[in-house]
C-alpha cells in the first residue's frame, strides 16, 4: 500500500502530476495542505479530475466529506488526541459511511495501545526524512504490533524492502516521489514492490 502526501507548498505542475499518479494507479492521496484555507482546498480539490476524487483523504477541514466525494479523513496527532475520545461527537455532522479514517502516530507504544480502530496508522519517522530537514529516523520495528501500519519518513524506490522486514503494510511517501525529477516513474517502481 502507498499513502502519497501532498507537498505542504503547491509545487509546479502539482495538479498535472498528481493526475498522472492517479491515472498509474495511486489509491491513497492525503491532501494536507496546512496553509491553505477551506475555500483553496475546494479550488485545489475542483482541478482534480471527478473520477479520483474518491482516492483522497483530507487532513484538514474534515466537513470537506460532506460536499465532495472523498476516500476519508486523517487526524494529525494533536487532533486525534483532542477529538478521539469522544468519536461519536466528532463525527456527527459528518457523512463517514464507507470512509476511511486514519491518524498520525510517533510513538509504537502509542500506536499499539490506541483503542480507537483507525483503518490504517501512519508512522513516522522510520528512516530520515527527505523532504524535513534534522528529521531523523528511528527504525521503529513494528512486527508485534497486529494493526494496518503505514511507514513514513525516508521511503525511497530503494529501501521498500526495509520497511518490509520491520513489518509496515506500506509507506507513506512526500520527498521519495514529489522531490524525484521523475516522480511518476517512482510511483510506479514502489507500486511495482507491493504488487509482488
Amino acid at each position: 500500500m502507498i499513502v502519497l502526501i501532498a507537498p505542504e507548498e503547491d509545487i509546479r505542475n502539482e495538479l498535472v502530476i498528481l493526475n498522472q499518479l492517479f491515472e498509474a494507479g495511486l489509491e491513497y492521496y492525503h491532501l494536507r495542505k496546512p496553509k491553505k484555507n477551506y475555500q483553496e482546498h475546494c479550488d485545489y480539490l475542483d482541478q482534480v479530475n471527478t473520477k479520483y476524487h474518491s482516492r483522497i483523504v483530507v487532513h484538514f477541514f474534515h466537513e470537506l466529506i460532506n460536499e465532495y466525494n472523498l476516500k476519508g479523513i486523517h487526524f494529525q496527532e494533536q487532533k486525534r488526541r483532542d477529538h478521539i475520545d469522544n468519536p461519536g461527537q466528532y463525527f456527527k455532522g459528518l457523512n463517514m459511511y464507507g470512509k476511511t479514517i486514519s491518524s498520525s502516530f510517533h510513538d509504537p507504544d502509542d500506536l499499539d495501545h490506541c483503542e480507537f480502530e483507525f483503518d490504517y496508522h501512519l508512522l513516522s519517522p522510520v528512516f530520515s526524512s527527505i523532504s524535513k530537514e534534522g528529521y531523523k529516523g528511528k527504525g521503529f520495528d513494528i512486527n508485534y504490533i497486529d494493526k494496518r501500519i503505514i511507514g513514513m519518513g525516508g521511503v525511497t524506490t530503494d529501501n521498500l524492502p526495509e520497511f518490509d522486514k520491520l513489518g509496515f503494510k506500506g509507506v507513506g511517501v512526500l520527498g521519495g516521489i514529489w522531490n524525484h525529477n521523475k516522480p511518476v516513474k517512482a510511483f510506479k517502481k514502489m507500486k511495482s514492490h507491493f504488487e509482488q
